[in-house]
């Protein structure tokens, strides 16, 4: 079992919104894909100790797992606590956020607190839309990445966020896959390659963009903070089904359209620059 202590928990569950249930807005896919990154089946009857719901699952998670396991999986959903404020246009708890960097440190044994990606200064850089030629991708498909690029901007204008997270998700999903095909065998190599029962690496047409991303991270095509950011665009994303939209209550606007055309943005500058 993991070393939190009670006082921990309770920052950890405050900053999550573990209260009523939930763990942010992570629906049940989102929480099993999230978790699959980690190799870990979250809805397994494993977790069900305290009951069926997310934040159930995850405190039988962190009483269940040693810190050497627990400790990356919190890193990472803290990140996504960030991203999703920032994508919501809201402001994060940063004096809860610290704690809690500082709990996650200590179950990794450091003893300095886990930097926080510096979220302002990273919105406000200036990405430029690289020349898609230069993406890893074939050539055939150049002409239809332009085309949902310029639909992607036309919704922009119009202040139409769904299509626009939507096409930006479609867009990076599609450059990674064809980066992936570009070059197979760094894709298949890298430790966080999606793998079967028999742990054989699955097919690229079987993994889904949450593995893209990692992938694309580890073989140095996308760098830290984008594959953070990558990560909250695929979370809403996957709001193109509406029971998963209602479930969450989720409810995008402008700003949050014009934060996921920045993660997409700095994505491509990131595969043209390390082609």
């Amino acid at each position: 079992m993991s070393s939190l202590t009670e006082t921990e928990k309770r920052y950890l569950e405050k900053l999550l919104g573990m209260g009523s249930g939930y763990v942010l807005d992570y629906t049940d896919t989102t929480f099993a894909e999230f978790f699959n990154r980690h190799r870990i089946d979250i809805h397994s009857q494993r977790y069900h100790k305290y009951g069926t719901s997310k934040a159930k699952k995850l405190r039988a998670f962190w009483d269940q797992e040693p810190d050497d396991v627990v400790a990356p999986v919190l890193s990472e959903m803290l990140d996504s606590y960030v991203t999703m404020c920032e994508l919501n246009g809201e402001k994060p708890e940063q004096n809860i956020l610290n704690r809690c960097r500082d709990i996650v440190a200590r179950l990794s044994g450091d003893q300095s607190p886990v930097p926080a990606i510096a979220v302002d200064e990273f919105l406000k850089h200036e990405f430029t839309i690289p020349d898609l030629r230069d993406l890893p991708i074939e050539g055939q498909v150049v002409d239809l990445i332009s085309g949902r690029l310029d639909e992607a901007r036309r919704a922009l204008a119009a202040n139409c966020p769904l299509s626009v997270i939507f096409l930006c998700g479609s867009i990076l999903e599609g450059v990674l896959l064809g980066a992936a095909q570009r070059h197979p065998e760094e894709f298949n190599r890298a430790s966080s390659s999606p793998k079967n029962s028999e742990g054989k690496v699955r097919p690229f047409h079987e993994w889904n963009l949450a593995q893209l991303i990692d992938v694309g991270h580890d073989i140095g095509l996308l760098k830290l903070d984008v594959r953070k950011f990558s990560h909250g665009l695929r979370d809403f994303r996957n709001f193109i089904h509406p029971y998963a939209q209602m479930v969450s209550g989720f409810s995008p606007d402008q700003h949050t359209a014009k934060v996921c055309f920045q993660v997409l943005k700095a994505a491509l500058a990131s595969l043209a620059g390390n082609r």
